[in-house]
């Protein structure tokens, strides 16, 4: 009886002649090797990549990882030096043209509530995220300020810091 690799070949096998031969080897200019060339190893890997077989899944759980944490209240102070500041970016930003002219690139420390359903702290707790971008405009009727593209309302700000001298 003779075997493949280690398992024993049984007697009535019908590929004995050719699992005898072993596997073959090909050299890089015979034919075979000519009609079936070699596969990228990039494209070989993608082969075997793993595949995300519950869409979501993984967003899900890297979303249970996110710290939320709950509103800071400001103290007189920090609200009358976040209310000074305002005040001043509502000068330098009267109208759009002024605004543009004035170009004052901010760094805003704004609070994010949860907007995760499936989460514990939705509705109850937030993160604290820096924005950076030119202010465009404050507008004290909404109690919002324009920062690049986001609408930041004035209860969610935690701090503005702006160039040198600004302030």
């Amino acid at each position: 009886m003779s075997a493949i690799g280690d398992i024993p070949m049984p007697s009535g096998f019908r590929y004995k002649d050719i699992a005898a031969q072993g596997r073959p080897e090909h050299t890089k200019t015979d034919a075979f090797r000519l009609r079936h060339p070699s596969m990228d190893v990039g494209r070989r890997a993608k082969i075997f990549a793993p595949f995300d077989a519950l869409k979501g899944f993984n967003e899900a759980v890297s979303a249970k990882n996110e710290l939320y944490v709950s509103r800071q209240e400001l103290s007189e102070e920090d609200t009358s030096e976040l209310n000074r500041r305002l005040t001043i970016l509502r000068e330098k930003t009267e109208n759009s043209r002024i605004a543009r002219e004035n170009a004052i690139r901010l760094t805003v420390t704004c609070y994010f509530p949860c907007t995760d359903e499936n989460s514990e702290a939705f509705a109850v707790r937030g993160q604290y995220r820096t924005i950076t971008g030119i202010c465009m405009s404050v507008d004290p009727s909404e109690k919002k300020v324009l920062v690049g593209s986001s609408w930041l309302a004035f209860k969610d700000i935690r701090r503005i810091e702006g160039p040198a001298g600004l302030f």
